[in-house]
């Protein structure tokens, strides 16, 4: 499981930085479309949303999954289980396979995504964090403020990005979805989605958390911090949810004003 950073370090990091920072690219807030329920259990690492369902990464030795779930009841339609000795992190499809993380293992997994079955292993440097991809490229975050841009083959980094705010060097990337364009992180320990440009890593637009409810909830595992982002690129829906957090939400951004 991961250290918990002190607070002061956090706001420093990200996510509570001043108002006069934020002012340098657009601020959004989400309104709630629709409410689906989430598996409590669930630390969630990874997610996405593929022909109708939602696919789901969970953490924690011994409790790492990677799932297939339906969205309208959160009900676990299938799911495999990865090595207890490993701590499951960030996945993502790529063509008629899943491609899976862990955290501090040094090794990847690629799923058959008809029947789950493992298909091979790849091994990396560093934290393996979240995961994404476009139609070219999967990309990972590795809990620095670099982002790598894998061979969907060789599984090798073929080129990476350092994500800054005005200039600032961002760390702790964590989940990850690419969104018409842009790639989407989740930045841990706190309530904001970073939107960064994959060309040339800068935060182009800061999307807060903060009026959902679990981020307002004092009784939550200090644990259950917000995690997981999925897009329907056909319906342009956009879905969020947590680690541990009773439900997912179907939002929309709102901007924020100055």
């Amino acid at each position: 499981m991961r250290i918990i950073r002190p607070l002061a370090l956090i706001c420093l990091a990200f996510g509570l930085v001043s108002g006069s920072v934020r002012a340098a690219v657009p601020v959004y807030s989400v309104e709630v479309i629709k409410t689906y329920p989430h598996d409590t259990e669930a630390f969630t690492e990874g997610l996405y949303y593929r022909d109708g369902s939602l696919f789901e990464s969970t953490g924690r030795n011994g409790q790492s999954f990677i799932r297939q779930v339906d969205l309208a009841t959160g009900k676990v339609m299938r799911q495999t289980t990865i090595d207890k000795k490993y701590f499951g992190e960030g996945i993502a499809p790529w063509g008629d396979h899943i491609v899976s993380l862990t955290w501090t293992g040094g090794a990847g997994f690629v799923w058959s995504g008809k029947d789950f079955k493992l298909k091979h292993s790849f091994f990396y440097t560093g934290e393996g964090w979240g995961l994404t991809g476009n139609d070219k490229n999967l990309i990972m975050s590795d809990g620095t403020s670099t982002i790598r841009f894998l061979d969907p083959v060789t599984l090798k980094t073929t080129r990476t990005i350092a994500v800054t705010l005005n200039g600032r060097a961002i760390d702790q990337l964590n989940e990850l979805e690419w969104i018409d364009g842009q790639i989407y992180a989740n930045v841990w320990r706190t309530r904001d989605i970073a939107r960064i440009d994959p060309e040339t890593g800068k935060i182009t637009g800061i999307i807060e958390l903060d009026k959902l409810p679990e981020t307002q909830d004092e009784t939550m595992d200090i644990n259950a911090v917000a995690n997981g982002i999925a897009y329907d690129a056909k319906a342009k829906r956009l879905f969020v949810t947590g680690k541990l957090w009773p439900n997912l939400y179907e939002v929309r951004l709102v901007p924020k004003q100055p």
